[in-house]
């Protein structure tokens, strides 16, 4: 069915909605991800699996529960290897206009702190394997963007961590064409459901009290679909979550004989029978005299576990867990114990930035559709530039995260240049971010530079 079908007036709310929710896409469900995703949902957290120990007094031993965040881990280690280094939007003016268009479409961007909701989206795309964002105008004359503007340009993501699902429509040649939004809200107690749809022409919201209303039908006056979505198919850590519960269970196995045998023990070696239990307290005697049958030794004994085998067990399982998933194993432990050289640190980046480029595709691909959204919402604030809008160039470039030196950027970038200057004086300033007022600085910088080649002052 096509979304007009879909959206017919002789269709029922309910028959509305239950065609909207069926997904042409394989996505997984959050409540089976999160319980890879969230440690206290882990088997070896599963009391009814793994219970406590009561013994035949009634008892309670509480069992030991060692629990790895690894996935998680995963999920922020991608989504810092794709956005920790901020993506870049590459304009290309051809000429004034375009270039003023290009300063107040950044400035958009920015005014929208555009690198934290890359952030947020890398965590729900890796995590929760879904993730949407909507633009949308507010009436709210203001100067945020260089230009006078009487709407205010703001976005906000969905994500199904947030207990908000998404059910995009695709027409039959895959394009994206429709997004519906599930999600409830309390107030005084009270919970109800709503159900957003976008469509290039119409938002439609249903509120549900017992039945389905339609409570919003108004047209999209920027002639285009202001939501965006991407999917995966499976979550960042893959399959590998076994390895996460193998290496659990072993370490609260080895938890549990560590409690139980970790205390010394006096053992007395003899032949004869030996009395115990009549030894006074410290406070009352000063001294203890303890004697034995000759030829008897007395210790204390001390449980000898022979660890190794289970530290290069754990041990093989991180590096595994890590390497089948691309990602570099940079905790500070692990970079401590590693002495390498800055050259040698920058190759453990290799893997990993094969892995984000693995995963630009979608995020580009998400990337230069939502700056054609914000396109059409420029449009609205600046009718006079609509040809410009159009025609501007822009690119997104995401970098992966590597270590730098920005030492040996300038000198590679100065041998480029045959040793030519590559900054001004003022930019330099700027880079610096000493300098609260760089004019200023500028002029006391030239008045030192003229004092210094003048006439000697006495």
């Amino acid at each position: 069915m096509t979304i007009e079908e879909i959206l017919a007036e002789d269709r029922t709310n309910e028959e509305v909605i239950a065609s909207l929710k069926e997904k042409s896409i394989t996505a997984p469900a959050w409540e089976r991800l999160v319980r890879d995703y969230d440690p206290r949902r882990h088997p070896v957290m599963n009391r009814d699996l793994y219970p406590d120990v009561v013994d035949d007094e009634g008892r309670l031993t509480r069992v030991s529960r060692v629990t790895y965040n690894w996935q998680k881990l995963a999920a922020k280690r991608m989504t810092e290897l794709c956005f920790a280094i901020p993506v870049k939007r590459v304009y290309a003016p051809q000429n004034d206009n375009e270039k003023e268009v290009a300063t107040v479409l950044e400035n958009i961007f920015q005014r929208n702190s555009i690198d934290s909701v890359n952030i947020d989206r890398g965590n729900y795309l890796f995590a929760g394997c879904e993730v949407a964002t909507l633009w949308y105008a507010v009436q709210d004359p203001n100067y945020f963007y260089g230009i006078d503007s009487k709407l205010k340009i703001r976005c906000r993501n969905y994500s199904p961590m947030n207990g908000e699902y998404l059910y995009p429509v695709f027409d039959d040649f895959g394009d994206y064409i429709a997004l519906s939004i599930s999600y409830k809200k309390t107030r005084l107690g009270k919970t109800t459901e709503y159900f957003d749809t976008y469509t290039t022409e119409r938002h439609i919201k249903f509120q549900r009290d017992g039945d389905w209303k339609k409570v919003i039908d108004e047209k999209i006056t920027i002639l285009k679909n202001p939501t965006l979505y991407m999917h995966r198919s499976e979550p960042i850590w893959e399959d590998s979550s076994d390895k996460v519960y193998e290496m659990e269970w072993s370490m609260s196995r080895n938890g549990n004989y560590l409690r139980k045998n970790s205390k010394p023990a006096w053992v007395v070696c003899a032949d004869d029978n030996i009395s115990f239990g009549e030894e006074k307290d410290e406070e009352s005697e000063f001294r203890s005299i303890l004697q034995y049958p000759q030829g008897a030794t007395a210790k204390y004994e001390t449980w000898d576990q022979a660890i190794e085998n289970l530290k290069f067990y754990t041990n093989e399982m991180k590096s595994s867990y890590f390497s089948s998933l691309q990602l570099p194993n940079w905790s500070y432990e692990e970079m401590k114990s590693t002495p390498m050289s800055g050259e040698s640190r920058k190759q453990m980046f290799i893997d990993s930035q094969l892995k984000v480029i693995d995963e630009s595709g979608k995020l580009l691909s998400f990337l230069n559709r939502e700056v054609n959204v914000v396109r059409a919402f420029l449009k609205i604030i600046m009718p006079n530039r609509t040809n410009d809008i159009d025609a501007l160039t822009v690119k997104n470039v995401i970098t992966p995260y590597t270590i730098t030196d920005l030492k040996d950027t300038i000198e590679n970038l100065m041998s480029a240049t045959a040793g030519k200057a590559i900054m001004s004086v003022p930019e330099a300033i700027h880079q610096l971010g000493i300098s609260r007022d760089i004019d200023k600085t500028m002029q006391e910088i030239a008045a030192d530079e003229t004092l210094s080649i003048g006439e000697p002052t006495i």
